[in-house]
């Protein structure tokens, strides 16, 4: 799934009344929801509470890892900055022969991953968990979603009708739907027989590395990219630190309603600001797509340009806006990307490296950068 893709996501997800879905998941037994779209607090292994006087809380959501885990195992992942952490397949592969566990989605994983290859766009379907507050949430969403055979019509009650119509966008036939059935199945037997027990210890084993990332972004580095936030619509939201994640995170975005970012979650304290990194890269994406619309012709748009170059037009922008609003971490941004990429940085200055890895033209570069500008001015 290309970054162009994602974007596209994103606007269908804005169409959806995201609070709409989120009022759905209030009646559930799993936590409440909020009339203004924020996100539902869950006290269950399946998420933290975010404090209320905090608009980015770091937080962590195993509904939302499982479900990219899911796609981790079932996909091939070609994207030059990957979607999932190099190896992690093998790796939980190897973790599941140590646990003695054998699930529902190994035992379906040639029938799930075979409809990839039927329907590409599928892939898209990995933001769907971050709709919802946990996995029983998303149980009922596709019951709903199954009985309706895809018609929101089908049901009076508003919200189960946007609940039906997030699912509808991302499985719109009924063989989508039917690997949506037997997914959902699959995944709540890994969570019982292994996922819930992975998850909840890798939380211990990285409990130093978020606390010191809450640490640093709540007292330095949120303040820095506040005015970004705001004047992009994003001033409220939820930083998610995910598991399965690499350097192409997952976001979504409903304007000044919902926002939420999903991140790759440092191991260690030293890595401690590899997630602000792939947060500064998804945060900026809504300025690299304008700048890039801004700067491509029709027919370019049409041949795939666009396409093409946006991957390598948020990694830069990412960059830009580091170095406008946290310029101490423009270094590690790029070495970061470079390796993201299997690219060892250099021992001295990296940015010829970063540049000649991330090329982009100079017309799109500049109008990123005059945006970002534009934005922090309050243009």
């Amino acid at each position: 799934m290309k970054h162009h893709v994602r974007i596209r996501m994103a606007r269908v997800r804005g169409s959806l009344a995201i609070a709409g879905v989120l009022a759905l998941a209030a009646c559930a037994t799993t936590g409440t929801g909020t009339a203004t779209g924020t996100p539902t607090r869950t006290t269950t292994a399946q998420g933290d509470v975010a404090p209320r006087d905090q608009i980015w809380p770091v937080v962590t959501r195993e509904h939302v890892d499982l479900w990219l885990h899911g796609f981790a195992m079932l996909t091939s992942d070609t994207a030059r900055v990957p979607f999932f952490q190099r190896g992690y397949r093998q790796r939980m592969m190897d973790q599941k022969r140590k646990a003695n566990a054998y699930t529902s989605l190994d035992a379906n994983q040639e029938k799930l991953s075979a409809r990839f290859t039927a329907n590409p766009a599928l892939a898209n379907a990995q933001f769907v968990a971050m709709y919802f507050p946990s996995l029983q949430d998303i149980v009922t969403a596709t019951d709903y979603v199954i009985r309706a055979q895809g018609d929101p019509r089908a049901s009076s009650d508003p919200n189960i009708q946007n609940a039906i119509a997030i699912m509808a966008a991302n499985f719109p036939t009924a063989a989508d739907r039917d690997w949506l059935r037997l997914f959902v199945q699959s995944l709540q037997d890994e969570s019982n027989r292994f996922y819930h027990s992975y998850w909840t210890a890798e939380q211990q084993t990285r409990s130093g590395a978020r606390a010191e990332l809450g640490s640093q972004w709540r007292n330095t580095y949120y303040p820095k990219f506040r005015r970004f936030l705001s004047n992009t619509q994003q001033g409220t939201g939820e930083l998610i630190l995910s598991l399965p994640l690499d350097g192409e995170g997952r976001t979504i975005n409903d304007g000044k309603r919902a926002n939420a970012i999903a991140v790759s979650f440092p191991e260690s304290t030293a890595a401690t600001m590899e997630a602000i990194y792939v947060f500064a890269h998804e945060a900026v994406n809504k300025v690299a797509e304008t700048a890039i619309t801004d700067n491509v012709t029709p027919a370019e748009q049409r041949s795939g340009v666009a396409g093409r170059i946006s991957a390598a037009a948020t990694v830069r922008g990412g960059a830009l806006l580091i170095q406008r609003v946290a310029p101490e971490l423009a270094d590690g941004y790029m070495r970061y990307y470079l390796r993201s990429i299997g690219t060892t940085p250099p021992t001295g200055n990296v940015t010829t490296a970063f540049t000649a890895a991330f090329p982009l033209p100079d017309a799109i570069r500049d109008a990123i950068a005059r945006q970002i500008e534009a934005v922090l001015a309050g243009i």
